[in-house]
């Protein structure tokens, strides 16, 4: 079942992103667990660092100069962040970039994990690394929605709530994707939901 729904990631053309500049680079693992309930691991970034201090992010980070490419960037900044060795990653392909608050365009590429890992957080960066049933994403349990006008449009980006995280922002968009693809869970973001107020 999982190999199938990951087929349509393999398959999936992510959005070009166009600009008219070149923004720095980043890329972040969307690492889902090879398991009967598939679920993603995320991360609490540590309250103290200075870009998204104390929010909820997959991991990843800025592509160094020697970095090969962005899905070795992923990869080295899983390991460095979380201990996930990159040789139990299993790369499926990337999902649609996104530019950042603070100006990075950031990659994610989608890769299958063990369920059995045992995460050695980097406690410099990392705060916790927790795990999410794809599931609970599919049925859009959204706390919230926050209004985002970002390139001429506007985007309705669900707030998700699990447990004492908030999952928002760049991360919630990559998610959404996610599961559009996997499920065809149908999540707009370029349409105010029902329980949207203007404020």
């Amino acid at each position: 079942m999982l190999d199938e729904l990951l087929h349509r990631v393999s398959n999936h053309t992510p959005r070009d992103l166009e600009t008219d500049r070149r923004f720095p680079e980043a890329a972040v693992l969307v690492p889902i667990t090879r398991s009967d309930e598939p679920e993603l691991v995320l991360t609490l970034r540590a309250s103290g660092l200075s870009t998204h201090g104390g929010e909820v992010a997959f991991p990843g980070g800025r592509r160094d100069p020697e970095d090969p490419d962005l899905i070795f960037t992923a990869l080295r900044e899983a390991e460095e962040e979380i201990g996930l060795p990159p040789g139990l990653v299993e790369v499926i392909g990337p999902l649609s970039p996104l530019i950042s608050l603070h100006g990075i365009k950031v990659t994610p590429y989608v890769g299958v994990i063990p369920d059995y890992v045992e995460y050695q957080a980097n406690d410099a960066e990392i705060a916790a690394v927790f795990s999410v049933p794809l599931e609970f994403f599919r049925k859009d349990p959204r706390e919230h929605t926050h209004r985002i006008d970002y390139q001429g449009c506007s985007w309705y980006v669900p707030s998700y709530r699990f447990g004492e995280y908030k999952i928002w922002g760049l991360t919630a968009i990559m998610v959404v994707e996610l599961v559009n693809l996997m499920f065809d869970a149908g999540i707009d973001l370029h349409t105010p939901p029902k329980t949207f107020i203007n404020t």
